[in-house]
């Protein structure tokens, strides 16, 4: 996975040039930090909304094969990167969205996001786009890999449940990492 991103980096930006060092860690890990909250169920739907370079999107469906992912963001250059590594890997599980996420006439059971933006604006984008009907291990919403004080962006959402990654990983870079669950009320 590492040398298909070195090449496709090379061409078009999609993960920071610094951050390709720590690339097993600061993306691939921290992306499955998700699984290590929830084991998807076989058939489970899930948007990675603002998917960047396919993170968590990627990661996540390797790990669950058996699970659907659609990967979603609305610059096409880093569609184009992940429908290459998608090829690359054979991953047969995974669907890109070259769109917003408020024009996809789809719903999914999960939506998973990192970094993208605050929980005000991911909530207007993604609201409406989560089945009510679960039967994971726990109710169908939103999973968030956010970073530093989230008190304030998630005053607003009592259900809202954050995790500190540092519980599941030893490295440094994850001292100020976080899980943010959101039911689907």
């Amino acid at each position: 996975m590492f040398s298909l991103y070195v090449e496709w980096n090379a061409q078009i930006n999609v993960i920071s040039r610094k951050d390709m060092d720590g690339f097993y860690v600061r993306h691939v890990l921290h992306a499955l930090a998700i699984a290590k909250y929830i084991h998807f169920q076989k058939g489970t739907r899930v948007f990675d909304v603002g998917t960047g370079g396919g993170f968590p999107g990627i990661p996540l469906a390797v790990f669950f094969p058996n699970v659907e992912f659609h990967l979603i963001d609305s610059i096409g250059k880093k569609i184009k990167v992940i429908n290459a590594v998608v090829k690359a890997l054979k991953l047969t599980n995974v669907i890109t969205h070259n769109t917003r996420m408020e024009q996809l006439p789809l719903q999914a059971d999960f939506v998973v996001c990192r970094a993208v933006a605050p929980m005000e604006t991911l909530m207007h984008w993604v609201g409406d786009k989560i089945q009510k009907t679960s039967y994971n291990s726990i109710p169908n919403g939103l999973l968030c890999l956010k970073g530093g004080d989230l008190s304030e962006e998630l005053s607003a959402y009592p259900k809202a449940k954050e995790t500190a990654l540092k519980k599941y990983f030893s490295d440094s870079f994850f001292e100020t990492k976080k899980l943010v669950y959101l039911p689907h009320e």
